[in-house]
């Protein structure tokens, strides 16, 4: 479609015009599901769900938590709703499969009020992948997921990573909002809180204005000052190129102290998962962030095989490595379609 779109509604009409003209469905009358993607379900949903007027009223009243997203998957799913009246429909919440995180994990040592009152707690995100790609890596090992501790790495231009114990979520890198965590292409990840403030009182921008450069100015793009694109800094990290090279530094070292950390936590680690935009096409920060961890981990890289592969289901460390180090491309959809036929018994 090479027409203008002014808004969503008119996205989902052409969408659906088009799935009828190309012959997918003879009949719009043909879908009796639609799955929906929606960022944050905070501690109300832990599952998957059919969606009916209070979880559309719940999921509105989370749009606090989640003010550029839970808004924008309402107005999607109000569009399919109109176009698609006689259709059910299921909301796969982002925050879910982090909600088996202990206690002890999700909270922050901060006063229980803030709790309380505002449901200030570490969240998570990207949960449908890493749900994924946990499930998927352990049908490629021949294990049940129940049996592993796996560490997986959803790397792109946002970025998280997640301790996967027996099948559940026990520790995620995203917090009370995607900012948290590692640094990512133009975000920061965690950082000191009060810089917030001291950048406030030397610049004299306000406290929203500062969080938009720590959201959309920082990250790669920040320090590397040319782009958040890990392809652009891939090619200048080649050519030698000093703030290129620190980029990539910071990048990695935040991921293996991350990485460590839930090492620790469950006790040893049986695979680490890379997937994302960057996670399953850049081979040299694949490499750059094993090569810091591999002596603890013990882990024999194929350094080879690993600069031929890209996109593609692949075991990149060797045979007599006491961790596997695997490449499996995410596949979100599939996990809201598979979902949303099992909640609506189809």
């Amino acid at each position: 479609v090479t027409q203008p779109i002014s808004d969503h509604k008119v996205a989902v009409s052409l969408l659906l015009e088009a799935l009828v003209k190309h012959g997918i469905v003879l009949s719009l009358d043909e879908i009796v599901g639609v799955g929906h993607r929606v960022v944050h379900g905070g501690e109300l949903y832990s599952t998957s769900i059919e969606i009916d007027e209070k979880v559309e009223s719940d999921v509105e009243s989370l749009s606090d938590l989640a003010p550029l997203h839970n808004p924008a998957n309402l107005i999607g799913y109000r569009a399919f709703k109109k176009e698609l009246p006689l259709a059910r429909h299921v909301a796969v919440f982002d925050t879910a499969f982090h909600q088996t995180m202990p206690k002890d994990i999700y909270m922050y040592p901060l006063p229980m009020e803030f709790y309380k009152q505002y449901k200030i707690r570490r969240y998570g995100f990207h949960g449908t992948s890493h749900f994924y790609v946990s499930q998927r890596v352990a049908e490629l090992m021949g294990k049940a997921v129940e049996t592993l501790n796996i560490i997986t790495c959803h790397l792109g231009n946002g970025a998280s990573i997640c301790a996967v114990q027996n099948g559940k979520s026990v520790n995620t890198s995203m917090g009370f909002t995607p900012l948290a965590g590692i640094m990512m292409g133009t975000r920061s990840g965690d950082v000191d809180p009060a810089i917030l403030t001291f950048v406030m009182d030397k610049t004299g921008k306000s406290a929203k204005e500062v969080i938009d450069i720590f959201n959309k100015k920082s990250g790669m793009l920040g320090v590397s000052e040319m782009s958040s694109d890990a392809r652009e800094i891939e090619k200048a990290f080649e050519e030698g190129d000093p703030s290129a090279i620190l980029t990539r530094n910071l990048y990695a070292n935040r991921i293996a102290q991350t990485i460590g950390s839930y090492f620790v936590q469950m006790g040893g680690v049986d695979a680490i998962v890379f997937t994302g935009g960057v996670g399953e096409n850049d081979y040299g920060v694949r490499y750059d962030v094993i090569s810091r961890v591999a002596k603890a981990l013990h882990i024999e890289f194929d350094i080879d095989l690993n600069r031929k592969v890209r996109g593609k289901e692949v075991l990149l460390s060797k045979e007599n490595s006491q961790v596997q180090v695997w490449l499996v491309p995410t596949n979100e959809e599939l996990v809201i379609a598979r979902d949303t036929v099992a909640c609506l018994g189809i």
